[in-house]
């Protein structure tokens, strides 16, 4: 393991792509993994739990960074934090190439669905409850976990997947500017949603979470309005060359 400045603690390397813990996540885990003790006989499997919810989201991430490859894009740093993980990727400037860069991450948590539930219902077939309450404890736990990463990054809030796939499909439509302005504007929209969420249910993971979503979303909304300003003057000046990817 080496240091890795503001990313963190490069923890491997894998088809030249740095996986980071940033610093945030062992002060996070810490917290966690202490607040649900008692859910298990042992620690340990807390522990277990936590690695686990984490190992999806490294796949996750994976999913990402080799399809933006395959597409003839730039991926090469990973980052697991706090609130998930990120993978930095940077797609050809293309709508089919972006999709598939971001599709691919939440194809990988619906590749687990069946292997997960599979397991999971052997075991409870099995007697596992039973017999190995813990283990069976932790493995409906994964199972969760894996779905319900699922159906949140897929919901059409920007920066989240589902949001980001919106945003690929309309650009087909309306280009890579206005398509990110479209998306942005309901991020904006899903973002506040979220934040009377966390205040009915009391939850500051929730908060935190919409915060992050606004300040990203605020971030793509200028880079839109660049995005739009540099589209008309190609327009106006067709002889400028192309820009950058996103």
């Amino acid at each position: 393991m080496q240091p890795a400045g503001e990313n963190g603690l490069r923890i491997f390397r894998v088809a030249g792509i740095n996986v980071y813990l940033h610093w945030y996540w062992f002060l996070v885990a810490f917290y966690e993994i202490n607040a649900r003790n008692g859910k298990y006989s042992s620690i340990v499997w807390n522990i277990l739990e936590y690695l686990a919810l984490f190992v999806i989201v490294l796949l996750h991430e994976f999913g990402h960074a080799l399809a933006c490859r395959q597409v003839g894009g730039i991926a090469d740093k990973i980052v697991l934090w706090p609130l998930g993980g990120v993978a930095y990727v940077s797609p050809p400037p293309r709508p089919g190439a972006n999709l598939w860069s971001i599709a691919a991450g939440p194809l990988v948590n619906v590749a687990l669905l069946p292997l997960l539930f599979g397991t999971y219902f052997y075991g409870s077939s099995a007697g596992w409850q039973l017999a190995a309450p813990d283990a069976f404890r932790w493995l409906r736990a994964v199972v969760y976990m894996n779905a319900g990463l699922l159906m949140f990054n897929v919901l059409p809030i920007y920066p989240l997947d589902g949001g980001q796939i919106l945003r690929s499909l309309l650009w087909f439509i309306f280009g890579r500017g206005r398509s990110l302005m479209i998306a942005t504007a309901i991020g904006f929209a899903g973002g506040i949603g979220l934040i009377g969420l966390a205040i009915w249910s009391q939850s500051i993971w929730t908060g935190i979470i919409a915060v992050y979503l606004l300040m990203n979303c605020w971030s793509s909304w200028k880079h839109a309005q660049l995005l739009l300003q540099y589209e008309r003057t190609q327009q106006t000046n067709p002889a400028i060359l192309s820009g950058d990817a996103q």
